[in-house]
């Protein structure tokens, strides 16, 4: 009896050992995003980044007088992305009133953001995140699973920002009708 408590307790503690090692070295425990990893955010890093334009800006030079609305999207010109971009380009003027700016980041290219910007009439900036560095920062570049293939992909995701970058709300795995809307009862509920 003694010697399959001693079996349990070792396998515990090197249980336990293994889940430090992986605490300590700041990898994720899933690859699922944002929320899922060990190290929980609470706040976004200040980096450069590119705008469609090509120009480089910190995050901190793009924020709105009250915080920042930073959407995730996985490619430009597709159809989900379009909606969700068009409709933060129809509610823009209502979350500026709120005192918030709105940036929209994918992978794509300079190029492609400025024909989807220009095609779509955006009136916002878009980040040009071509090496996922704020992607991966924020957890949002991650394995994906469609139709059976397994992929790495941007997980449409949404961070509400105070001015000082602190995160608000996360909103994962967002669906695309309804989104804006919802973000503006939760922007309209904080100022009561």
């Amino acid at each position: 009896m003694a010697t399959k408590k001693t079996g349990v307790k070792k396998a515990a503690v090197k249980k336990t050992k293994k889940a430090a090692a992986t605490k300590a070295s700041g990898k994720k425990t899933e690859k699922t995003g944002a929320a899922k990893t060990e190290k929980v955010l609470k706040s976004v890093p200040n980096q450069s980044v590119t705008l469609a334009d090509g120009s480089r800006k910190k995050l901190s030079e793009l924020v709105g007088k009250k915080g920042l609305v930073l959407y995730f999207y996985p490619k430009d010109s597709t159809p989900g992305c379009t909606r969700e971009s068009c409709d933060f380009r129809d509610n823009l003027a209502r979350l500026k009133k709120a005192g918030f700016a709105v940036l929209g980041v994918s992978p794509d290219s300079p190029e492609s953001h400025q024909k989807f910007s220009e095609k779509q009439g955006l009136n916002f900036p878009l980040i040009a995140d071509t090496e996922k560095k704020l992607a991966e920062a924020l957890g949002v570049w991650a394995e994906k699973k469609l139709y059976g293939r397994t992929f790495m992909g941007i997980l449409r995701t949404t961070f509400l920002l105070d001015a000082s970058l602190k995160i608000i709300k996360i909103y994962e795995k967002v669906k695309v009708d309804g989104h804006v809307e919802n973000i503006l009862a939760d922007l309209s509920s904080r100022e009561k």
